[in-house]
């Protein structure tokens, strides 16, 4: 009996791994980040939150292709053990390294590497508020500017000489 309970005690101590069905819901998205392509592919748990994610470059090396399947696969077991997505954008959102760019997404407009880039995106998609948090032009109010509109309505509507009969 006592035997059972220490192996029951030292069971629960260890990570839990939540693996996906076999059948499941994804999002697949197409990045460009300076002319470099590539693909993800977003597994999801029945709740619509992210357990996998596959990262598939096109016409790159090797290299870059392994270190992004790499990248992938630690995601999808971090994802899987139940850190927290949260806690991976934070940390590997604006990694700086080459390829870099600016990128068709105009929610990011430019990414300091593809992993800024992965989680940066990941984080639009799943963390609730983040959007909200990040969004372009949130940093700064507008300002209002007396006169600004009659000067440009000045500019625009006036007589141009040389279209006159």
């Amino acid at each position: 009996m006592q035997l059972e309970i220490e192996k029951l005690r030292q069971q629960s101590v260890q990570p839990l791994r939540r693996r996906l069905p076999e059948t499941r819901a994804a999002i697949n998205h197409k990045f460009d980040i300076a002319g470099h392509e590539g693909y993800l592919s977003v597994g999801l748990f029945e709740n619509g939150q992210p357990g996998e994610l596959f990262i598939t470059m096109a016409k790159e090396g090797s290299t870059i292709g392994g270190l992004m399947d790499s990248i992938a696969t630690l995601t999808s077991l971090a994802l899987q053990y139940g850190v927290p997505l949260e806690a991976l954008a934070k940390k590997f959102s604006h990694q700086r390294f080459e390829p870099s760019g600016f990128t068709k997404n105009p929610e990011i407009r430019s990414a300091s590497s593809i992993t800024d880039y992965v989680f940066r995106w990941m984080a639009l998609q799943f963390i609730p508020g983040y959007r909200e948090a990040n969004a372009p032009g949130t940093t700064q109010p507008d300002l209002p500017i007396p006169g600004l509109l009659e000067e440009i309505k000045k500019k625009v509507n006036r007589p141009v000489p040389e279209l006159l009969p």
